[in-house]
């Protein structure tokens, strides 16, 4: 039976897909049942879960097994080590606002020029180095404040192009007559539509923290939604994010904010579910990293490259 959606779960803005991802548990594999009643209770239909499954398994991310509600999916190597890749950057967030990842004055600079013929390899290389938080400066050089140097000619390498790369760091960069380091980022990053972002992640963290105030007992299905609806918020602000250390951003900093009444909000959800169930593989994972942060007295972080998850 389809369950109605709830209403703090309308203006939902959670996709099919990360649902299916926040749903894997420990041994890889999804169940159905719970994943249908998760999915009816942010609004999805049955229908739009289907869909969805099925495009998954054509990229090859899952494989199933038997049909509708009573189904099995397993993850594929490749998809779960997605999700561990990013819980690195999630890790390295937490240490920069506890302190514990200070800058230390050097932008990673980063020239290409890849011939046309190689265009493909040219604009995969460009994604992973704007996905791991670098900025363009002009055409064929980035920059970026943290140093991402070894898994863009990981990247570069693998796509065969490394001879077309050049690497430098510098402490006296200048672009466009701006040389103070804050002034720079606020240039070369959208630094005011990230914070807007965040501002969401916080409003709905806050907005659920008062409704576990008020109903403490939500069962396991309302639980999961709402941990699955905070982490697509979550990943909606980080996604975008190239973390900025702190030095380098407004203060008080709206990522910072909203990433600790995120761990609050989380942690409350997953203590009030502490009835013998083991959690989603994602719900585990980010309960650890949150508790950790919250506790370690760690030296100084370095950022994980994406072969070094967390």
């Amino acid at each position: 039976m389809t369950r109605p959606g709830r209403p703090w779960a309308e203006a939902s803005h959670v996709s099919t897909r990360l649902l299916v991802h926040a749903m894997v548990r420990e041994d890889a594999t999804v169940d159905t049942g719970d994943l249908y009643a998760v999915a009816n209770c942010l609004g999805m239909t049955d229908q739009q879960v289907r869909l969805c499954i099925k495009r998954l398994v054509a990229e090859g991310r899952f494989t199933h097994q038997g049909r509708g509600r009573k189904a099995l999916l397993w993850a594929t190597p490749e998809a779960i080590d997605d999700a561990a890749r990013d819980l690195g950057y999630v890790w390295y967030a937490y240490e920069q606002d506890q302190g514990r990842a200070p800058w230390d004055g050097r932008w990673q600079l980063i020239a290409f020029a890849v011939p046309e013929a190689a265009r493909d390899a040219r604009d995969a290389l460009r994604e992973e180095i704007v996905r791991l938080g670098g900025a363009a400066v002009q055409n064929g050089l980035y920059v970026a404040a943290n140093p991402i140097a070894a898994p863009v000619e990981q990247q570069a390498r693998r796509l065969g192009v490394l001879a077309c790369v050049t690497f430098l760091t510098s402490t006296d960069l200048s672009v466009g007559g701006r040389a103070e380091p804050a002034d720079l980022a606020a240039a070369l990053w959208p630094v005011p539509q990230i914070a807007a972002r965040y501002t969401r992640l916080a409003d709905l963290a806050e907005r659920h923290l008062i409704r576990l105030d008020q109903n403490g007992r939500l069962d396991a299905t309302d639980r999961a939604a709402m941990a699955i609806q905070l982490a697509a918020a979550f990943t909606d602000a980080m996604d975008p994010d190239p973390l900025l250390p702190p030095e380098l951003l407004p203060r008080p900093w709206d990522g910072a904010r909203a990433r600790a009444l995120f761990a609050r909000c989380w942690i409350r959800l997953q203590d009030a579910g502490q009835d013998g169930t083991p959690p989603p593989r994602l719900f585990r994972r980010y309960s650890e990293i949150l508790r950790e942060s919250a506790t370690s007295s760690a030296p100084p972080a370095r950022p994980p490259a994406p072969s070094e998850p967390r």
